[in-house]
């Protein structure tokens, strides 16, 4: 029987993964990373802040840049990080980037009373894309409304809209779960009592309505409220592998206060060394053929014991 999580035993999360691929992950440093780099696999590591928050933002500029009439196509982007959305914006405008074909992907939203986040709530993913960035936007140059995706309680439109538009690049962070959007681990009940939903099985979700897992509420307590757990909605709307298996490149960036050193070593190390377990969802991108891993050095940080 696989072992109980440390953290929700009712619940499947990295924690109940063989201990010989935690210790293994936790030994990793920044030379290791580098060795990690296989086929389908990068990984760029970036000295400062400026570069890795420009570098990020050029993703958006990049794919928007090749969207024509003819071939509709943009970006699936995360809230987490935020700090490149103003230099999305900041670019779009200082290079007179025409995004009338161009097409926005937002990976998430909140689910409250049912229906999916309007843009008046405080920690709408949707509000947060629109503040930060697209009302930046020079009015001239922005993309229409209709282009830009955002799922929602009933995800069939968003689901399509990747059929009409070609999403070049899915960008994300990671959850302290080790999730990219909020493909969290599932309960520990039912089928999935004694094993998590094999890999194959997680890969056929689409987008759709999650329950959280409580290490994820808790994160977003700490990252967007100072850790008022009570105003962090319990579910959501995520992307789903589906879709993000329609996209030609998965791009994950860390710049080390989304999760901590442990877990950015744990998905790294699982990635390059294929071994998928839907306890980790972040692992399964193993199997998908280009997936760049973006890290910001001093953010790396060590697994050293530290008393404080």
């Amino acid at each position: 029987m696989r072992n109980y999580s440390k953290i929700a035993k009712d619940w499947w999360d990295y924690t109940t993964l063989d201990r010989s691929i935690l210790d293994a992950a936790a030994r990793l440093t920044l030379d290791n990373l580098p060795k990690l780099e296989r086929k389908g696999f990068q990984i760029h590591i970036y000295d400062t802040l400026q570069e890795f928050y420009c570098a990020e933002a050029l993703e958006y500029i990049e794919g928007w840049r090749q969207a024509t009439a003819d071939h509709p196509c943009g970006i699936c982007g995360p809230v987490g990080p935020t700090e490149q959305l103003p230099l999305v914006a900041q670019m779009v405008n200082a290079l007179n980037l025409d995004l009338r074909h161009a097409h926005f992907w937002g990976m998430d939203e909140w689910i409250v009373d049912g229906k999916a986040a309007n843009e008046n709530f405080p920690l709408g993913f949707a509000k947060a894309d629109l503040e930060l960035c697209f009302n930046r936007i020079r009015p001239e140059l922005r993309m229409p409304r209709e282009n830009m995706h955002f799922p929602s309680e009933n995800p069939a439109g968003y689901i399509e809209s990747y059929n009409r538009a070609k999403c070049l690049v899915m960008q994300g962070g990671q959850g302290e779960t080790k999730h990219w959007a909020f493909n969290d681990p599932v309960r520990r009940e039912g089928k999935y009592a004694e094993n998590p939903p094999t890999p194959e099985e997680y890969r056929r979700l689409s987008t759709r309505v999650v329950e959280l897992h409580p290490i994820t509420l808790i994160q977003n307590a700490r990252t967007s409220g100072g850790g008022t757990v009570q105003n962090v909605p319990s579910s959501a709307v995520s992307v789903g592998p589906v879709q993000t298996w329609q996209c030609d490149r998965v791009s994950i960036w860390h710049p080390g206060h989304h999760d901590n050193p442990f877990g950015q070593r744990l998905s790294t190390y699982m990635i390059a060394n294929k071994i998928a377990d839907s306890a980790v969802p972040m692992s399964l991108l193993s199997d998908h053929a280009n997936v760049v891993f973006n890290f910001y050095r001093n953010g790396f940080g060590v697994c050293d014991v530290e008393m404080h």
